[in-house]
């Protein structure tokens, strides 16, 4: 006969928590107060409980996962002090924001069907491209640009900004009075650079090769128009070496600025410019010892043209069929090639001349007139009466007139005969004032000494 399992006894439910209570006082005091022995012979462990940054990218500690009573390695510990990479990566990440919307302008999209992608009514487009003349710029949309919307907790439209370029940006707030459009600008960091080239074919080529973009070719070719005529006088050989602003935001080039110096070596002879600005804020450029590069007449009234007639006493009119004298230089351009005015001076014509088309004449003083013809027209406020800077552009390469094709008659008169502007000897504009002679060439010799540097670099970089 089995014997009946003894019964426990039914304790009162105070009996039972009671000595619940002394256990657990037990326990904590042992864990407190441990003997010596067990003092001598325990570990430490950095157990750490969840933490908020644990429940929020689910990152749990190794040790809790360990199986019971099983010895825990190096690696798991090490295990434990590391979070892995994936943990790391969630808590790079920001928590997107819901109410910031950025769209990117594709194919085919208009500024109507972005404001429907992030779900703002057409009413509220039109409210801002009426807020003021500036805020119709955002209708002048770019395939890949980006608009960034910003909208309040009721969806409304709080901000819209698109970036115009990499130095400008423009933003519509919505303020109680209704939008306003905000145009920011970059103010970049300015770095100066050399470059240098070779000519082998043309100027554009060889400045492309060497780094320098459309703008400052052009910039090189008019501090040197003084001296080199640039449809004539280039050569295979001739080199130019630059010292240029470089526009950097957040380490990337933006654009470029000024030249600073440079130097320009044509059939074997070299011209040096430097760019100096004077007390009163006046810039120009000059030689590096001080002489202005600007004379009273630039060479050439168009940039980079070929001279298709010289100037001639006894040439055969293309049109006319019989000898006339041909009292001026034609370049051959191609049509809407701008024209600048060879000086200072105030128009006495701007309109038609019998054969010669479409004309402007040009008054620069007492002594010197310049007359340009053929042109395909005018540029705004060119007109007779009208006062021009060297270096404007008075109008554009046309066939008005007795022209065979489209190019500029230009003729040049001293004294009111007409002489070769080709071979013309140019007045020469002032030298640096003696009062500034010592400041300017604190300047202008580190400049030219860094081109001497840079030059002996590149030739040993060359040759090795």
């Amino acid at each position: 006969m089995t014997n009946p399992k003894p019964r426990v006894p039914n304790y009162p439910k105070s009996h039972l928590l009671a000595a619940s209570g002394v256990a657990a006082l037990l326990s904590l005091a042992l864990l407190v107060f441990p003997s010596r022995e067990v003092e001598a012979k325990k570990t430490f462990l950095d157990l750490q409980l969840d933490t908020s940054a644990e429940l929020a990218t689910g990152v749990t500690d190794p040790l809790t996962q360990a199986e019971d009573n099983k010895p825990l390695s190096t690696a798991d510990l090490k295990a434990a002090e590391e979070p892995t990479e994936a943990a790391l990566d969630n808590l790079a990440k920001p928590e997107p924001n819901p109410l910031i919307n950025e769209v990117v302008v594709a194919n085919g999209d208009t500024l109507s069907t972005l404001f429907a992608k992030v779900g703002l009514p057409s009413t509220t487009m039109h409210e801002v491209l009426a807020s003021s003349k500036e805020a119709k710029r955002l209708t002048q949309l770019k395939v890949g640009q980006r608009l960034e919307f910003e909208l309040n907790e009721q969806g409304q439209l709080a901000r819209l900004s698109s970036p115009i370029s990499k130095l400008e940006s423009y933003q519509v707030i919505k303020t109680e009075a209704g939008f306003t459009f905000n145009k920011e600008h970059i103010k970049p960091e300015i770095h100066t650079a050399y470059a240098q080239g070779q000519i082998d074919s043309s100027l554009f080529l060889a400045a492309k090769r060497a780094g320098l973009d459309h703008n400052l070719t052009m910039d090189l070719a008019n501090v040197f128009g003084y001296d080199i005529d640039f449809a004539m006088d280039i050569r295979k050989g001739d080199s130019f070496e630059v010292i240029y602003e470089e526009k950097m935001v957040g380490g990337e080039r933006v654009g470029t600025g000024n030249i600073l110096a440079a130097r320009f070596t044509n059939r074997g002879k070299s011209y040096t410019a430097v760019r100096y600005t004077n007390k009163q804020g006046n810039t120009s450029y000059y030689t590096a010892d001080g002489n202005s590069m600007r004379k009273a007449f630039i060479r050439t009234p168009v940039d980079f043209a070929r001279i298709s007639s010289r100037f001639s006493n006894g040439r055969k009119h293309p049109i006319l069929n019989k000898i006339r004298a041909h009292k001026g230089v034609d370049y051959a351009a191609p049509r809407g090639t701008p024209i600048k005015s060879a000086g200072d001076g105030k128009v006495i014509l701007a309109g038609r001349k019998g054969g010669y088309g479409n004309t402007v004449v040009i008054q620069h003083g007492n002594r010197y007139r310049t007359l340009y013809a053929h042109m395909q027209g005018f540029a705004k406020g060119v007109r007779n009466g009208a006062s021009v800077k060297q270096g404007q552009i008075i109008g554009y390469i046309g066939t008005t007139g007795l022209s065979t094709g489209p190019h500029l008659h230009y003729e040049f008169q001293v004294d009111g005969r007409h002489v070769d502007p080709l071979g013309l000897k140019l007045p020469m504009a002032d030298p640096i004032a003696k009062a500034e002679k010592q400041r300017f060439l604190q300047m202008s010799q580190p400049l030219m000494a860094r081109m001497d540097e840079e030059r002996a670099t590149t030739l040993a970089m060359q040759q090795e």
